[in-house]
């Protein structure tokens, strides 16, 4: 099994996608032809599969890390929360992910979950760092840990410095990687990852990119993450919301644009969020991959 963290430093950019589990059986078997359309059209260097608030996904989140991985020799990553769970049951989690070799997790608080008063009182950890600390002291190298982190600054966040600490503690207490939220704005990052460095963070900074494929969709995923839409590029979608095929041309133009620039400046890698879509992401990366 690969370990993520080592991926980066072969000295080319990793390509990764993000894709959310199922909820159901038939969505289990589309998702696993979605991957292996992938694999054979971009061969991905590894996939990552979310959790639901509170952990509500788990077992779909661990049964398809492990398909993909298993049956389909694709590097995977599971993403593991903490807001809702207790330390039992996250140590039951991640020893079944490794029984099954899979190594790699991604390491997060987690949405809050609309209904967890009891479970919330039982939680051994109320924040990334907290699980992360944990996770490196209690299976040592056997896991590849990555991490979150806020080009726009986290939305509970008091101020971008005080953000920018906690990332870099979740690197001093054993992440090795850090994945950005979402953003549109290249300077952004990149302002972010040029005062990280300053502060002393050394790990891999990765862009997170999500392709923008539905106005009403993108707007409420950016006032939940706290993330800015350019005005030029808002502008540019309102002409155009009430036609789904100009509103994707949009969206993958200006993610193509993005990706030329980070790669251009340097990134060690893209992680595109794919919403379960991989149509629009696969384009992308045919556009840009010749720059790699």
């Amino acid at each position: 099994m690969k370990r993520i963290d080592s991926l980066y430093d072969q000295g080319r950019p990793v390509f990764s996608f993000e894709f959310f589990p199922p909820k159901t059986d038939r969505g289990a078997e589309n998702l696993m032809r979605t991957v292996a359309d992938l694999k054979a059209s971009v061969e991905p260097d590894f996939v990552s599969v979310t959790y639901g608030a509170g952990g509500s996904t788990r077992d779909k989140t661990h049964a398809v890390v492990t398909r993909i991985q298993s049956e389909l020799g694709t590097t995977a990553m599971a993403h593991q929360t903490c807001i809702a769970a207790g330390r039992g049951a996250i140590e039951g989690n991640v020893q079944a992910l490794l029984d099954a070799g899979v190594c790699n997790i991604l390491a997060l608080r987690g949405d809050k979950p609309k209904e967890s008063a009891g479970e919330a009182q039982e939680a051994h950890f109320e924040h990334a760092t907290d699980l992360i600390s944990f996770l490196r002291e209690r299976y040592g190298d056997q896991l590849s840990i990555g991490a979150a982190c806020y080009p726009e600054a986290h939305p509970e966040s008091e101020s971008e410095d005080r953000d920018l600490h906690w990332a870099k503690r979740k690197q001093e207490l054993g992440a090795g990687f850090l994945v950005s939220q979402l953003f549109f704005d290249t300077g952004r990052f990149l302002d972010f990852v040029k005062r990280a460095r300053a502060a002393g963070i050394t790990c891999p900074i990765v862009p997170g990119i999500m392709p923008i494929t539905n106005v009403a969709q993108i707007e409420r995923f950016t006032k939940m993450c706290g993330a800015t839409i350019p005005e030029e590029l808002r502008e540019r979608l309102r002409a155009v919301e009430d036609d789904p095929g100009a509103v994707m041309a949009t969206g993958v133009e200006h993610a193509i644009t993005q990706c030329r620039e980070l790669l251009e400046a340097g990134v060690e890698g893209l992680h595109f969020y794919t919403l379960n879509r991989s149509h629009a992401t696969r384009s992308i990366l045919a556009a840009i991959r010749q720059l790699a």
